[in-house]
């Protein structure tokens, strides 16, 4: 029965073959470090395949100009996976100009995940500009939230100790 399901699933699959052409082309502006090529492919509202891709490279860039694209995916994307990634994503690169962002999705989204993941990403970048909006989360309706933001508090807790360890020597 399961292997029915299974093959059943895959015959409906989405058909993403068409988009091969737009993702070796996103190869070719990855290799180049083309920031604006992804934003463009973004603001084209491509297929889910390609939205999750794009982001995933913006964030192998590691170029903090990749901040303002993936903060639009987040503010403006259909898809809660797509805008999951691009939180995820901003966590990964590091960089405190996408605290506002994630903030704001953090607050204000309606996916529990996305809501999640930023509270995880503004954790790992570890800006104090966070705390009032992670104390706000970990009174979340959603329980993996609430966890989200106090295991982001404690993470904030943890670099300001580091940061007075060494101030002090």
């Amino acid at each position: 029965m399961l292997q029915v399901e299974t093959s059943s699933r895959l015959k409906d699959a989405v058909d993403y073959s068409k988009d091969f052409q737009i993702l070796e082309k996103m190869e070719w502006a990855f290799s180049k470090r083309d920031v604006n090529h992804f934003r463009n492919v973004l603001e084209s509202r491509p297929s889910l395949f390609l939205r999750v891709h794009a982001v995933c490279m913006l964030a192998d860039l590691k170029d903090e100009g990749a901040v303002s694209p993936l903060a639009k995916v987040l503010r403006e994307d259909a898809s809660p996976l797509v805008r999951h990634e691009a939180a995820f994503v901003l966590g990964q690169l590091g960089f405190k100009s996408a605290v506002p962002a994630l903030i704001e999705a953090m607050e204000q989204d309606d996916s529990v995940l996305v809501r999640h993941e930023s509270a995880v990403a503004l954790g790992s970048i570890g800006d104090e500009r966070a705390r009032s909006g992670l104390q706000k989360a970990a009174q979340d309706l959603d329980e993996d939230v609430r966890y989200s933001a106090e295991i982001a508090l404690a993470d904030l807790a943890f670099l300001k100790h580091l940061r007075s360890r060494t101030q002090r020597t």
